[in-house]
């Protein structure tokens, strides 16, 4: 007898399998072994927690959970739990860096949800935008503490009809809806994807998309457990930033069954194409279907992609592109003779197939008649897996729907003579870039928000563009510009300003950014610009002379001001940086700095690494010398075997911009790269980061005296002239506060001086730091370990020699990795040495005089040394800085750990939290 809902279908996989489950690998951890959790095991968890769910103050029967997680099994176990309990789960969407926007959102999932339980970690709390005094938040780490603590009967068990869990269709713009999925829907879902796909018991599934999206909770984990198959997730960061690990965990775990959209796929043969298949040791024999969705495929790449994994046992019809929603639990339309029916068709984008038993589909003209085959309309879907409404949302469940009952995708497509759906474009305007939805008018507003000089306010239109034979959609942005059409410097600099909102928005170059005249950008009389006239204006060529005009002035501007490169190193330095920051060669002048191009952390060590590869110069190429020399020519001159190393403090992060420049101080590790992420959100003042002396062999600096004297004259050598501003992150804030001493005795003017998470009185700290604990660091710093084992690594580590050490550290990832992050074990040491010699240095250091007004910045998790909350390190320890200003301290809380403040998803709203601080300082 067939289950009549999720809970009974977790049952019976516990009961059909002792041993089947799931494997998590950790963020960053894929070379180390996986988390295990079984599915009896599973639903032990669940059951244990159900009751400390339902005895959770003012929860009721119709009470929603809100699940907030960033850890796969995270997600499931309290998934489940939820389920057990006999509520309703609800999925987070990751949160928009926005912090306007991100408020908005939880403000509205708080109506939505009718005021929801949210459960997350600790270290997620902060992701709540200090909205927790109007937010039921609890953590699992407190809920886990009351384990045992409460009895309850078994809840009622749910009918097929009755709601399972609600998935969010957006979680950045404030206005999300919330789907219902229904336990019998999800049911006939995954019996019609394993009729369809012929999936088995013996099949293993693999994931890599968070529980937020259908891809991972039906399409993979719902989809295996009704078989009890073995299921293994792993963290889209370590696909993404190396392709080749999809194929690596296919391989290992004998994968039948995975997703990937298209964007992946292009980059995945970009990755195969330049790979050394006789080195490559992979077995696909067991691949069966990859399915593929969320943007169109290109019947090419699908091609390409087949014959290149064909070498490696892969068959010939295992992409399957799909059509699905979260309305639809995913795919639920699927093309089954990929690539050989589109090929044959000569067509540039895949068919979708046929639907899959449990869904209609049906394609309506623009009058209303359902058309023949061919004939091009609008999407609309029927069927027991079609969702029915959104939650308490009539008025969008209304709208969703014909009269007749039939859901509008928003799609429009056409039915082959053969019966298979083809997409031709989508009624609503949406961006999809590498597979995630942007939405134009988020763009837009942030481009608005920028008051970028040279941009007109309000006259912006952003849209998706697909050039013809791009295996992908890119990005157009047009303009109205205020500056005159022959300003070309200001017409390269809002160029440039645009391109890096563009990155940060979207995590993409755009693919053209165009200045237009007035007259051409149409405007309702409400004063709304039309971005579908414009963008069909666009592609019919309209804007042709627009086009060869900025072509013109942008190629003599890059011809007045860069050079072509004259030799084989220079063209090979030329090639790697065309390859690793995704620009054209013809974009890439030899005087061109990277760090210009908006180049992240990784993308430099790629560098490093690939330099060293590539070119096997005698003297190879290091972090310093590239960011020292990072420009084509200077780098390829830092190559040469004449070329003399000399020690350089100053690393120039960003260029550009006529405000004060930014001075930033390394922490104790000694590196700057912590400061790349937030360098791309400055455009409008210079950034300099000083880092430490030794990492090219060079004498470590023998005291702070030694060290702040000899950074000062490097900046007095770069900024002659005040008024300075300052910041210091971790030990760095010290360097920061004793420059500031010495600028003020010499009579510079310091306008702004920031201290990150450091108090003044350090000794204590500094005495704790070993050079076993140290090292463990710097392995977490380039994602050799993950934060959460730094404890125990270092209880398993702290007897054993320098070399063990080392030698250990290195066991715990690939060689590619370490490649990757241009690191051996002579590096790691020789770093180690250093980081601890800073921290040697300042054993003895006893804060003393005054500095002038200080901000303070503080992390909501501090340096677990010092204190366990951000409030008892501020009034513990930072306040104790008003000792020596003269003009007092401002406080500021900024999201995240002491650790990763200035990274990931915590930039942003550093930046505008630092912004604030120096505006209100005059700087």
């Amino acid at each position: 007898m067939a289950p009549t809902n999720l809970l009974e279908l977790l049952e019976r996989a516990a009961a059909g399998s002792e041993d089947n489950g799931m494997s998590a690998y950790s963020p960053g951890y894929i070379a180390g072994p996986a988390k295990r959790l079984s599915y009896n095991e599973l639903l032990q968890f669940a059951q244990g927690n159900a009751p400390i769910l339902h005895h959770i103050p003012g929860v009721t029967d119709s009470t929603v959970f809100l699940l907030h997680f960033d850890d796969h099994l995270d997600g499931f176990e309290w998934l489940w739990s939820v389920i057990a309990a006999g509520h309703l789960p609800a999925i987070s969407t990751p949160m928009t860096n926005d912090m306007g926007q991100r408020k908005r959102h939880l403000l509205h999932l708080e109506t939505l949800l009718h005021h929801p339980v949210i459960i997350t970690r600790d270290r997620l709390v902060p992701d709540f935008a200090d909205l927790g005094d109007k937010l039921h938040i609890r953590t699992i780490e407190d809920l886990q503490s009351r384990n045992g603590l409460h009895d309850m009967e078994k809840p009622r068990q749910k009918a097929r009809h009755e709601l399972a869990a609600l998935m969010l269709t957006s979680g950045s713009t404030g206005n999300a809806k919330a789907v219902e999925l229904r336990h019998g829907q999800i049911l006939e879902a995954v019996r019609g994807k394993a009729l369809h796909h012929g999936t088995k018991h013996e099949d293993t599934f693999f994931n890599w998309i968070g529980l937020d999206h259908v891809a991972n909770l039906t399409e993979v984990h719902l989809h295996a457990m009704s078989l009890a198959a073995n299921q293994v997730h792993v963290s889209a960061i370590d696909l993404l930033a190396d392709p080749m690990t999809f194929l690596r965990v296919i391989s290992k775990h004998q994968v039948a069954y995975t997703f990937a959209p298209n964007f992946f796929l292009a980059s995945l043969r970009k990755c195969l194409e330049r790979e050394d298949s006789s080195k490559t040791q992979l077995n696909l024999s067991s691949l069966r279907a990859l399915i593929s969705g969320g943007e169109a495929n290109v019947t090419e790449t699908c091609e390409a992609v087949t014959n290149l994994l064909a070498q490696y046992k892969a068959p010939k019809n295992f992409v399957r592109p799909g059509f699905g929603m979260t309305e639809t639990c995913a795919g639920s339309i699927y093309g089954l003779d990929c690539p050989a029916y589109d090929v044959k068709r000569r067509t540039e984008f895949t068919s979708l197939g046929s639907s899959v038993p449990g869904l209609s589909m049906r394609v309506v003209k623009d009058d209303g008649l359902v058309a023949l085959a061919n004939e091009i309309g609008d999407l609309q879907v029927s069927g027991s897996m079609v969702f029915r409404g959104y939650y308490n949302n009539p008025s969008a469940t209304e709208d969703a729907f014909t009269s007749d009952g039939w859901f509008m995708t928003g799609d429009r497509a056409y039915i082959d003579v053969a019966g298979n759906l083809n997409l031709s474009g989508r009624a609503k305007e949406s961006i999809i870039i590498n597979g995630v939805k942007h939405f134009p008018h988020e763009l837009e507003a942030a481009i608005e928000d920028a008051k970028i000089r040279g941009v007109e306010p309000s006259y912006t239109v952003t849209f998706a563009h697909r050039p013809k034979g791009s295996q992908t959609e890119a990005l157009c942005v047009l303009y109205l510009p205020s500056y005159e059409s022959n300003d070309v410097k200001s017409r390269v600099e809002t160029r440039s300003a645009i391109s890096e909102i563009a990155v940060r928005q979207c995590s993409a170059r755009p693919h053209l950014i165009l200045p237009l005249g007035k007259d051409v950008f149409f405007k309702t009389s409400l004063g709304k610009l039309s971005r579908t006239k414009m963008r069909v204006a666009f592609e019919n060529g309209s804007y042709a002379v627009y086009e060869e005009l900025n072509d013109h002035y942008l190629q003599s501007w890059q011809t007045s001001q860069c050079q072509s490169s004259t030799t084989a190193t220079e063209n090979m330095i030329l090639r790697i940086f065309s390859s690793i920051v995704e620009a054209p060669e013809s974009d890439l002048g030899i005087e061109q700095s990277l760090f210009d191009l908006g180049v992240s952390s990784v993308e430099l060590l790629r560098i490093v690494s690939a330099v060293n590869k590539e070119l096997k110069p005698s003297k190879p190429a290091t972090i310093a010398s590239v960011m020292l020399n990072p420009t084509i020519r200077k780098l390829a001159a830092s190559l040469e075997p004449s070329a003399a190393g000399t020690y350089t403090p100053a690393v120039t992060i960003q260029s550009r911009g006529s405000r004060t420049p930014l001075w930033l101080v390394h922490p104790g590790v000694g590196e700057v790269l912590i400061f790349f992420g937030l360098a791309k959100y400055i455009t409008d003042r210079p950034v300099y980061a000083l880092r430490s002396r030794g990492f090219d062999g060079e004498p470590f600096f023998e005291s702070i005296s030694d060290c702040v004297a000899k950074y000062y004259s490097e900046m007095k050598r770069i900024q002659p002239q005040g008024p300075y501003a300052i910041a210091g992150y971790s030990y760095g804030g010290t360097i920061a506060f004793e420059l500031s001493k010495i600028m003020r005795k010499q009579g510079d003017q310091i306008k702004f001086l920031g201290v990150i998470d450091q108090p003044p009185n350090i000794q204590a700290r500094m005495h704790y730091s070993n050079w076993t604990n140290v090292a463990i660091t710097l392995a977490k710093f380039v994602e050799i370990v993950d934060e959460s084992e730094t404890d125990a690594l270092y209880q398993r580590l702290r007897d054993l020699s320098r070399d063990e050490v080392l030698s250990h550290l290195l066991s715990m990832t690939t060689q590619e990795h370490l490649n990757t992050m241009a690191m051996d074990k002579s590096k790691l040491s020789r770093w180690a040495d250093l980081a601890l010699n800073n921290h040697a240095m300042a054993r003895q250091y006893e804060p003393s005089g005054r500095a002038p007004a200080m901000d303070v910045f503080y992390a909501d998790r501090p340096d677990g040394f010092y204190a366990k909350t951000g409030e008892e390190m501020m009034m513990k320890h930072l306040y104790q800085w008003q000792e020596f200003t003269e003009d007092g301290v401002a406080f500021h809380r900024v999201h995240g750990t002491h650790n990763d403040m200035l990274r990931g998803g915590n930039v942003a709203s550093f930046y505008r939290t630092l912004e604030a601080a120096m505006q209100d300082r005059g700087v």
